[in-house]
């Protein structure tokens, strides 16, 4: 059976379980309807062709909402790929962590364990390695994250999705004004997705984080442009099934990789608040249907 590459109706967004329960699935739908027909958020169709005029950067609640609009506009395999990633991070414990390297892990222990469960669930996944060197304005660097190739039977080609467990920490800023930091913690906590797709995610940081570094008058650093970052998923990379410098595995040691367990267990907690705020959203948007008749009786309009 091939792919389904068509993008999920609004009605269908989250479909497949960010959590057990289904109740208010459809109402968060209709929420994200409105999203999408009025142009996104509170600031209406205007504010997607709105920009600072002073600063001549989009204003941030264009990007706020930008962001938004990513995040629901997955295609079904990628919506799909999400659930599964998040509910196998959420089962992983320190136990099943092990030493990958002998020098700074950077939570390869987590991207190692959670690709080994990716592919026990039937998933082509491995940990990609990327290193690039310097050139022009763009420093050298190295970035790790997994990858799954998904196999389209029906047209002859596969998709590659990114998997990046810890996604808001690529764009964390000095000084960070109120809106940026807003903005950033608006982003996914953990990024599944097409390169395209991520390519349009970086785009929008790199204008935030270019209107807050000019509230206090910094430039962008070079290690915050556009090029930087895409430099760390587009850049040559090898796949490995098993650790990158190391003979075999060795058991999970706090000592020596105890900022992987800090690091696990402060992704679980941001992976279980988006889902609060999820299931949050959807009740407020399933009060706000079940409300907006009476309410409108009550000014004298007519319900629709």
């Amino acid at each position: 059976m091939g792919m389904d590459l068509r993008v999920v109706p609004a009605e269908e967004w989250l479909n497949r379980g960010r959590d057990s329960s289904h109740d208010g699935e459809h109402d968060l739908g209709l929420m994200v309807t409105d999203f999408l027909e009025t142009g996104g958020g509170s600031g209406g169709a205007g504010s997607w062709c709105s920009s600072d005029s002073d600063s001549g950067f989009p204003d941030p609640s264009y990007l706020s909402d930008k962001i938004q609009y990513l995040k629901y506009s997955m295609a079904q395999h990628e919506t799909e790929v999400l659930s599964v990633v998040r509910t196998l991070m959420l089962t992983i414990k320190e136990k099943d962590l092990h030493s990958v390297k002998s020098g700074t892990c950077n939570a390869s222990c987590i991207r190692f364990y959670l690709a080994k469960l990716l592919r026990l669930s039937g998933y082509d996944a491995a940990v990609c390695s990327a290193r690039w060197q310097g050139g022009g304005k763009v420093p050298g660097g190295d970035n790790e994250y997994i990858d799954i190739i998904l196999s389209d039977t029906e047209v002859g080609q596969d998709d590659r999705l990114i998997v990046d467990i810890d996604f808001r920490s690529h764009f964390e800023i000095a000084r960070a004004v109120d809106s940026y930091q807003r903005i950033m913690e608006s982003l996914p906590v953990v990024y599944v997705g097409t390169v395209a797709r991520l390519n349009q995610f970086l785009q929008v940081m790199v204008d935030a984080a270019k209107f807050s570094l000019k509230q206090n008058s910094m430039p962008l650093p070079p290690w915050r442009s556009l090029n930087y970052l895409r430099s760390k998923w587009h850049s040559p990379h090898k796949r490995h099934l098993g650790p990158i410098d190391q003979q075999g595995p060795g058991m999970f040691s706090p000592g020596l990789h105890g900022q992987c367990a800090e690091n696990l267990k402060r992704l679980q907690f941001a992976l279980q608040v988006e889902q609060e705020a999820e299931r949050f959203m959807k009740k407020k948007s399933g009060f706000s249907r079940r409300n907006k008749p009476e309410i409108m009786r009550i000014q004298g309009a007519r319900a629709p």
